[in-house]
């Protein structure tokens, strides 16, 4: 069994109608906004661009920083017995191409008018990001 930080990158972004775009992953059922990890040889925000795509079809241009979140409480224990701290930097984008898909990792995509957000199963920590993205922070959160 390992321990370690890792790194997730996603996306806080909303259509022209204010919806904010959802998955539904695959691995636990939670609902959360798209992003995940980066690969060698790419930039952060090419990680986001990436990784949205890849879990949503929707293709999106990075906008700012909404937050960087290290919660040393939120200790992840995978299936594979690696134990992780996990480490999440959260971006703005906006949509600018694409179209709403599933992919392995996403078996559900939606956009879901704030008001709803209450209605889907989201882990705390999750909720927490989407929260301070949504409330269009002058500075991103650190914590």
């Amino acid at each position: 069994m390992s321990s370690a930080s890792r790194f997730i990158r996603s996306a806080i972004f909303r259509n022209d109608t204010g919806d904010l775009l959802m998955i539904e992953r695959t691995d636990n059922g939670l609902w959360a906004i798209p992003g995940g990890a980066q690969d060698i040889g790419e930039t952060i925000t090419d990680a986001v661009v990436r990784e949205v795509c890849e879990e949503t079809g929707i293709e999106v241009e990075v906008t700012g920083l909404s937050g960087i979140y290290t919660d040393p409480r939120h200790v992840i224990a995978y299936d594979d017995g690696e134990v992780r701290q996990e480490f999440s930097i959260d971006f703005h984008a906006r949509p600018i191409g694409g179209e709403v898909r599933t992919s392995n990792e996403s078996r559900q995509v939606h956009w879901v008018p704030p008001d709803k957000l209450d209605d889907l199963t989201i882990h705390p920590s999750m909720r927490l990001r989407i929260q301070h993205g949504l409330e269009d922070r002058i500075q991103p959160y650190l914590g």
